[in-house]
């Protein structure tokens, strides 16, 4: 699915993987993840992956599509962090509560 929205918007700089973050020891300008576990976690698992070099206007870092409660999640991060309000810019219910973080690493 991931390979299709990449495809369909004309991005050719995008590698989909389905596998164990714990594993990988490639280097990328950004970590694109759903909520599948505490922000923190995903952090201390991912770190290393994130390039130091830069090459976007957005610093590299990690992008994670969350909902809920996020407060205590993200307190360690908080000078860091950005949230996007995904129901800004979608009216479907699904998006009310959904946000993407981005955690500048």
């Amino acid at each position: 699915m991931a390979e299709n929205v990449a495809q369909a918007i004309g991005l050719r700089n995008v590698e989909c993987r389905h596998a164990r973050a714990e594993e990988e020891v490639r280097k990328f300008d950004f970590i694109v993840s759903r909520a599948v576990m505490p922000l923190p976690d995903l952090v201390r698992i991912t770190k290393k992956n994130i390039a130091r070099e830069q090459h976007n206007a957005l610093p590299n870092g990690i992008l994670c599509l969350k909902g809920g409660d996020l407060q205590a999640e993200l307190a360690a991060f908080k000078k860091q962090v950005v949230e996007y309000e995904l129901s800004d810019c979608f009216a479907e219910e699904f998006f009310e509560t959904k946000k993407v973080i981005y955690l500048p690493v």
